[in-house]
């Protein structure tokens, strides 16, 4: 199978270290030895929250903070790369057809972000679009889609399943709400309804979800293609 994996920042480098990312390194492996082709987009994290939030206050113009940005997601990346040793490209690459080439080879893509604007769920979604994935796991901080904002309502009801055209309609609810946190961002869902892929939403705070969703027994949320 050949699988996309969106790593957010804030599940792989919750803090700089190595735990977490030595973890989902083997996870990684373990999906590559089972005869899986692989890809991976890295988030930036808190790491890249505090940098934007220095350069806002130093005056930083929006494009300004969307490069610091890009550029903590690339030092992500490497972490990943580093612990996944000879498995991966050496650094990340900057652009979709470096990283299918990547995978051409039979190597494992990391990358981070690519340009300004673009959040790294969307780079895995035009990643997964670009080299016709099978599936494409957004791994986040929330263990699925949910009704409302769970962090913000107990009574949050999470999706087992939500078709692309449902997802994009929530996710832009969800945006207009201030203070609101989605799972997956508006340009990654449109991109992912545009594609027909199939997705899956789960925790990634234990990188063993991230088996679980290849293997179609997650406790997340599956995104299903519209129908025809």
């Amino acid at each position: 199978m050949k699988v996309v994996v969106s790593i957010g920042g804030s599940v792989l480098v919750p803090s700089v270290g190595s735990d977490r990312v030595a973890a989902y390194a083997a996870v990684l492996e373990d999906l590559e030895a089972a005869g899986h082709d692989l890809g991976v987009v890295v988030g930036g994290g808190p790491t890249a929250r505090e940098y934007i939030e220095a350069g806002r206050d130093l005056g930083a113009n929006e494009i300004e903070l969307d490069q610091l940005g890009i550029a903590v997601t690339r030092l992500n990346a490497r972490l990943l790369i580093a612990a996944l040793e000879d498995s991966a490209t050496p650094v990340p690459p900057e652009d979709h057809e470096t990283a299918r080439a990547a995978l051409q080879r039979g190597d494992l893509p990391v990358m981070g972000g690519t340009e300004a604007g673009h959040t790294t769920d969307a780079v895995g979604t035009a990643l997964a679009e670009y080299v016709d994935a099978d599936l494409l796991v957004y791994a986040t901080s929330v263990p699925g889609v949910y009704d409302a904002d769970p962090n913000e309502d107990p009574d949050a009801t999470r999706y087992e399943e939500l078709t692309a055209a449902e997802l994009v309609s929530l996710v832009g609810d969800l945006e207009v709400d201030a203070g609101s946190n989605a799972p997956v961002d508006l340009l990654a869902a449109k991109l992912l309804q545009r594609s027909g892929m199939t997705a899956a939403v789960v925790d990634g705070t234990d990188p063993a979800n991230l088996r679980a969703a290849i293997d179609g027994d997650h406790d997340g949320t599956t995104i299903l293609p519209d129908e025809s």
